[in-house]
């Protein structure tokens, strides 16, 4: 499943760096993370954030996995649902020769028999679901959730496709690979939006640090119900933007003080 965490990890390691999200992130999302790297790397102000991604993440994937991120990816969604686990949809122009990388990946934890839906082929990799409960839970958690095993493909074109549960994975064949997403919903994660959004992402954390709040290493996450971050190109620099709701009002003055 080491190509399943190269992927997830990419997504992970960008949050250091810059932010945007679709809308459709669905409305029962723990976290979600976007990354518009043919926008980053487009965009004079993101520029610098792209070319640290490529020294620090992504030379290291192409020499472990021979996968050429910087060549062949232009974004990549993730997100992970109460019950159902992640999802990983990477957009892009893939060649046949990292098509066959990802096979050879299948082949090597996984099964080459072909499952399908709505027309389209995909494939179990390891063991999905496994001893894993998809419980609301913190990223390391989901991780290890697709470490067990999932499901991939690459049926539909310009995009890969990677899920935790079959049903996941047949939502997405059916819809094309586009994220079917949710509005409306007052409890609904936080998303921010921007017109020209390099990167964006959204945490529950007071879903996802379900326990006694040591989880966090942050005074700040540990006292935050939900946090969103997006970072957008405007008037040809950086904007950040940052959205928590507190605990508490006392907490929220006290996050505002921090802002300010």
């Amino acid at each position: 499943m080491k190509f399943l965490t190269v992927l997830f990890a990419t997504g992970l390691l960008a949050m250091t760096g810059c932010a945007h999200a679709q809308a459709d992130i669905p409305s029962g999302a723990d976290w979600y993370l976007h990354v518009d790297l043919e926008r980053m790397r487009s965009e004079s102000p993101g520029q610098p954030i792209y070319a640290w991604l490529r020294d620090e993440v992504f030379d290291d994937i192409r020499e472990d996995a021979n996968f050429d991120i910087d060549r062949e990816v232009n974004s990549l969604t993730a997100f992970s649902v109460a019950g159902a686990g992640p999802v990983v949809v990477v957009d892009g122009d893939f060649s046949q020769e990292t098509k066959d990388i990802v096979m050879t990946f299948i082949a090597g934890g996984g099964d080459i028999q072909p499952l399908k839906s709505s027309g389209r082929q995909y494939y179990r990799v390891g063991n999905p679901g496994g001893d894993v409960e998809f419980e609301r839970s913190d990223i390391d958690g989901t991780i290890d959730s697709l470490e067990e095993g999932g499901y991939v493909s690459t049926a539909v074109d310009g995009k890969l496709l990677v899920t935790a549960s079959e049903d996941q994975m047949k939502a997405l064949l059916a819809s094309k690979g586009r994220i079917a997403g949710t509005r409306g919903n007052k409890n609904a994660i936080l998303v921010l939006t921007a017109e020209k959004t390099i990167l964006r992402a959204g945490m529950n954390s007071a879903i996802i640090d379900a326990g006694d709040g040591d989880d966090w290493d942050s005074n700040i996450l540990r006292n935050t119900e939900q946090i969103a971050f997006l970072v957008a190109v405007m008037a040809d620099k950086l904007a950040v933007e940052a959205q928590l709701v507190a605990t508490e009002p006392a907490m929220a003055e006290s996050l505002a003080s921090i802002a300010r």
